[in-house]
């Protein structure tokens, strides 16, 4: 399995990004992707989680009013819209990806495979 992430760079603060996340080499139809990001010094963190078979997204309490994420399933693709972006939100962000539907999860420790993160930084 291969995730590519793009859509990363530098904005201003209050300025919009959308990054994109396409899966390869997933065979089931039924998997679960998610957006994690790590800032310096600071542990990875879950942004947004989503299933194939649901339409429900898991989004961190945080970053609810301002993070958005979609699907296009055919594409197995992810998308993470970010708006209203602050300093806080620099970081490297990666997706991940792993087999089955049970839940959207934010821990890191249940994703299998993991792209090779995006840099995003906000001044």
């Amino acid at each position: 399995v291969q995730l590519v992430e793009s859509g990363g760079g530098s904005v201003q603060a209050g300025g919009s990004l959308r990054l994109s996340c396409a899966a390869s080499g997933l065979t089931s139809s039924d998997y679960c992707m998610a957006w994690f990001r790590q800032a310096p010094g600071k542990e990875r963190e879950g942004v947004a989680a989503k299933c194939s078979d649901s339409s429900f997204v898991n989004t961190a309490d945080s970053m609810k009013d301002r993070f958005a994420i979609f699907a296009d399933n055919a594409k197995k693709t992810l998308y993470l819209q970010m708006n209203n972006l602050k300093p806080e939100d620099t970081a490297i962000y990666y997706c991940a990806a792993r087999g089955g539907v049970d839940w959207a999860s934010l821990s890191t420790s249940v994703y299998d495979y993991w792209g090779q993160g995006t840099q995003v930084t906000v001044s």
